[in-house]
């Protein structure tokens, strides 16, 4: 590992570390403040008398009558809040983990039955610039935070299940303030950093004729011979893409509508707006599972690309072969003492996107 690469990740983990050390700070003085019963009192809502209920039945609101929800015409009892609840509970949870399982499942199948798609050739020794330092970064960044949101967002939905009943009420509802502190600072910054790495791949994953082929030859797994043509992106990694640029999007935007609930979206807004979150995270992270598997174990030589940024000459011939043919001229030999080092590669590499 390059020395340049060494001290990305040293200065990356600090500040994940920061980040994390202070929402939990956060959440744990936030906690603090809650416990604290004369602050309790001096907020709690004043007690409901027969007086509140009579004018509650008759429709009647006073200065006693006391309701929190963004212009709000509701009754007491909110049916369209039921209705969210009900479609959470029986329908968003249980097919969420279904998913996340069945992908799951699916991955360890494969591995057993097919293994680890190694190169059909020896590695040449020769290195092509694949991913530079700007756009490593960026892709290690919105991975990180996509990996905490996934692993918080399913700590509060599924959370109770596991950590209440193993630690008790007091830890379990430490944990979770803190876990949803954690998802509400980060999830705003991973919005950001999403919009960016979308923008900068664009035109590298525009659909061409030859990502059928890919398709029907399941990125060479299925029939005999050579592998299809892709270019710089495959067609499964085009279709990664544009998941992220569709429900990655709408998982942000309705994050954002829950994340700042002052801007005017009324109580029905924020439900629908959970739904959608819900939803389209559950998918995206069923299939980040699969995208994590083929990038790191289930292909030779993927993850060191994006590690330090080159990938050997073979495993560009047999994964991007058209990339690869406008490319192959700017190959390093890293056995070649008079190249230069690998580590010091050019910030805007003369390389087809």
């Amino acid at each position: 590992m390059s020395t340049p690469h060494t001290w990305l990740v040293f200065w990356r983990t600090l500040a994940f570390a920061l980040v994390v050390l202070g929402s939990l700070s956060l959440s744990t003085t936030t906690a603090l403040a809650q416990a604290d019963p004369e602050r309790e009192i001096s907020t709690a809502v004043p007690a409901v008398d027969a007086d509140v209920w009579r004018q509650v039945k008759s429709g009647e609101t006073g200065a006693n009558y006391r309701d929190s929800r963004f212009d709000s015409n509701y009754n007491l009892i909110n049916a369209s809040g039921e209705t969210w609840r009900q479609i959470r509970n029986r329908w968003v949870s249980p097919f969420g983990m279904i998913a996340i399982g069945a992908m799951l499942a699916m991955i360890v199948l494969f591995y057993l039955i097919v293994g680890r798609k190694h190169l059909d050739e020896p590695r040449s020794g020769r290195k092509l610039l694949r991913w530079t330092i700007l756009e490593r970064s960026l892709h290690w960044s919105v991975a990180t935070l996509f990996i905490v949101l996934a692993l918080s967002g399913l700590n509060l939905l599924y959370g109770k299940f596991v950590f209440r009943p193993l630690f008790g009420d007091a830890i379990w509802a430490s944990m979770m303030s803190g876990t949803k502190v954690l998802h509400n600072y980060i999830g705003p910054v991973f919005g950001i950093l999403l919009v960016i790495i979308l923008a900068k791949f664009l035109v590298r994953n525009l659909p061409k004729k030859h990502d059928w082929a890919w398709f029907k030859q399941g990125g060479g797994l299925i029939g005999k011979g050579r592998h299809p043509d892709a270019d710089f992106a495959n067609a499964g990694e085009k279709v990664w893409y544009w998941l992220l640029a569709t429900a990655g999007l709408a998982v942000v935007v309705s994050g954002f509508v829950l994340d700042f609930p002052n801007y005017g979206q009324d109580r029905d807004a924020m439900q629908w707006a959970n739904i959608i979150h819900a939803i389209g995270a559950l998918g995206l992270t069923a299939v980040a599972l699969g995208h994590i598997y083929i990038g790191t174990l289930g292909t030779e030589g993927s993850l060191e690309g994006m590690a330090t940024g080159y990938v050997d000459e073979t495993w560009a011939k047999e994964h991007h072969n058209l990339w690869y043919e406008k490319a192959k001229d700017q190959a390093v030999d890293v056995n070649d003492p008079g190249q230069p080092s690998l580590g010091n590669e050019p910030t805007s590499p003369q390389r087809s996107s």
